[in-house]
């Protein structure tokens, strides 16, 4: 059975990233939750998607530039939640029972990683009790190795586009690459619906991810194909299409 995992909560119907989200997110009855985590120069690990501040909240600047003070002022946009600590949002989503947790690791505002962003991650989770459940996530492979190193027991995933994978050299590169630093691929859902056949050849179904899925009609596409997740902004409908077609 496809897997659904709530994008930064779930971004469609309430603010990306907040606390509202998630603890919403979590009573749809969601799989698993997908956010995404910068570092601090005051050493905060916080969940944010940019790498700066302009887009989701009433903020600019770069997110790193966030002291503890500034970060409980700064408020998001459609909800008034200030941007939330990672170990702000374990709290709310490790009482979950079975709940799937997909981190995702981002770069700075020059696209680069932060430096030990990956053991900071990984102890917080440790220290939640989580790593069974989690995915630690990102677009860079440099960054999942740097997770793998420095927390070889939590299950990684990589994601890519077309463009992504085409720098790569190919699909078949690309997954040569991914095979023992990931346990799962999550390709964006168009270009994993034209090289579907390659791809369940290259890697197992089941680990495969369709992203970001928001419409019912390519949802139920998914979930006819059997994919093994499917991350969506409406995770709502794609659980909702999911039980019609049991």
């Amino acid at each position: 059975m496809t897997a659904i995992t709530g994008h930064r909560g779930a971004r469609n119907l309430w603010a990306e990233n907040s606390l509202t989200g998630f603890r919403n997110a979590v009573e749809l009855g969601c799989d698993a939750i997908e956010f995404d985590i910068h570092l601090t120069d005051a050493g905060e690990l916080v969940v944010i998607h940019d790498p700066t501040l302009d887009r989701t909240t009433d903020g600019t600047g770069p997110v790193r530039a966030l002291t503890p003070e500034t970060r409980r002022s700064t408020r998001l946009e459609n909800g008034g939640d200030c941007v939330p600590t990672l170990a702000e949002v374990l709290a709310v989503l490790a009482p979950a029972d079975g709940l799937g947790i997909h981190a995702e690791i981002k770069l700075d505002e020059k696209g680069e990683p932060y430096p030990g962003i990956a053991g900071k991650v990984a102890a917080v989770i440790e220290a939640h009790g989580l790593a069974p459940r989690t995915h630690l996530t990102s677009f860079s492979a440099a960054v999942l190795e740097d997770c793998r190193a420095a927390a070889p027991g939590i299950a990684r995933l990589i994601s890519a586009d077309e463009a992504w994978v085409g720098r790569q050299g190919g699909l078949e590169a690309f997954i040569k690459m991914a095979t023992g630093l990931a346990d799962l691929v999550a390709l964006r859902h168009d270009f994993l619906a034209a090289n579907w056949d390659e791809a369940c050849r290259l890697w197992p179904k089941a680990q495969l991810c369709a992203w970001t899925v928001n419409d019912e009609e390519t949802m139920r596409d998914w979930l006819a194909r059997d994919v093994g997740h499917l991350t969506s902004d409406r995770p709502d409908l794609a659980l909702a299409a999911r039980g019609a077609m049991r």
